[in-house]
Parts: structure tokens; sequence; C-alpha cells
């Protein structure tokens, strides 16, 4: 039997177990939802805007479970071409124009990706919130008329990490994330993601237009919208290697 002094403490050591479990469970489906649970192939178009000018990008995306991830640059023309893989932890960037392969370092996970808001660590390092984040529901609020979770995100110890913490505002329904905020080590914050334009895609509802905002930069934001997606499509493994960097169209 177990002592009654004892009761309330373990009943809130087990409540913290349960909270703790729920939102690493969010944070999994939200995941699961926007890259599939095998795997996913997108098509997208990326708007980089700055107070004096703005240009666009294709590209390509492939990618299987949380440890593979192949981007493909489709225009423009003086950036077609160009490409990156992911393979666990590893990363590297394939330039048709120079005929190189160059494998990127720890410290190149916090540059902007193709001179966008989002960071190599954004684009291709999927697996981070899932694995090396501990994850915490810290609150309900209510974005763009959809209830959502807040989650708080705090990094493992000697996760290999860019940020200090996270929030996600994922959705009750769906699954969805719909905000995301970005904070450096010393608890600052660094950027605002924001979801919508939710629509029916491929047999799931997934918002189709992201737009992120630098904290420390007004007016700068970079806009991401899906043009087209599939989610568990077959693809080996095979497919994500340093050959097919070179050769993938």
């Amino acid at each position: 039997m177990i002592p009654r002094v004892l009761l309330p403490t373990l009943l809130i050591s087990a409540t913290q177990f349960l909270v703790g479990q729920n939102a690493s469970e969010i944070v999994r489906k939200a995941d699961e939802m926007m890259r599939g649970e095998k795997s996913s192939y997108s098509e997208m178009t990326m708007r980089i805007v700055r107070p004096k000018w703005e240009r666009s990008l294709s590209f390509k995306s492939w990618s299987k479970g949380t440890e593979l991830s192949l981007v493909y640059i489709t225009s423009p023309a003086r950036e077609k071409g160009q490409a990156f893989l992911k393979i666990n932890r590893e990363m590297w960037s394939w330039n048709p124009t120079i005929n190189r392969t160059v494998k990127l370092p720890p410290s190149m996970l916090s540059q902007g990706w193709m001179g966008s808001d989002f960071t190599n660590d954004d684009l291709l390092n999927q697996r981070s919130i899932v694995v090396d984040y501990n994850h915490t529901i810290s609150g309900e609020e209510q974005i763009d008329g959809w209830d959502c979770w807040r989650i708080t995100l705090t990094p493992k110890p000697d996760a290999p990490v860019v940020w200090g913490k996270m929030f996600l505002w994922v959705t009750k329904k769906h699954y969805l994330i719909l905000k995301s905020e970005y904070y450096d080590e010393e608890q600052l914050l660094v950027k605002t993601e924001m979801a919508h334009s939710i629509k029916d895609v491929d047999g799931r509802t997934i918002p189709t237009i992201y737009e992120l905002f630098p904290a420390e930069e007004p007016g700068n934001r970079t806009i991401v919208e899906l043009n087209a997606i599939k989610f568990n499509i077959d693809i080996n493994d095979s497919f994500f290697s340093l050959r097919n960097l070179t050769q993938v169209k």
C-alpha cells in the first residue's frame, strides 16, 4: 500500500509525465502532418522580400523519415541545379557552376539558406524539433480562429541545435503548426514564422503558405508557397546519396 502522505507527490509526478508525453506526441504528429509518416515530395516557391528589393526562387524537395532529405533548385536560371543533401546529421551542398560538393560545417547551420530568412537548419534538419528538444504544453490560445496548444521546446543536454528555446502553436484539430517563435541562447526572440492558406492537399489538411519575419530586421520577410506535395511516396534510401546530389533533376 502507498503511504497516504506520498499520494500528492506521486499524482503530481504522474500528471507532469503525462503532460510531457502528450506534448511530445503533439509535436510528433504535427511534424508528420507536413513531412508524411514515411516520405514526401514537394514543389515550392520562395519569395525573399527586403525593403528595397525582392527575388524569387523555386525548388523541389524530397524527404524520407527524419534522417534523409534532398533539395534541388529549379529556378532562376543562374541558380538552377544547386542541390542540398542531408543524411542523418550531416549536410552537403552541390554547386554545378563550380562543379563542387561542399560539406556544411555545424557553424553554417544558422546561416541563411539561399539568402533568405530561413537557415540551413530550418530547411534540412527536419528531425530536430522531435528528437532534440523537450516538450511542454505551456498554454492554449487561438490563432486565426483555430484553437491551439502552445508548446514550449527546450534543448536536450548536448543536443546539436541552433535555438535556445522555441514556442509552437499547434492546432487541436489536424495538428497544424500555425505559429513558431525562435529564441537564441540568451532567450531573445530571433524570428517568427506564421502559416496560413490552409487547404486539403493529397488527403490531408495543411497550410500552403509560410511567412518568416526576423525580429531585428523590420521590413524583411521570406514567404514560401507550397505548389504541390505528395505524401508517403515510394523512394529508395539510395536516392539520398552524394552521387545523386550531383545528378538529380
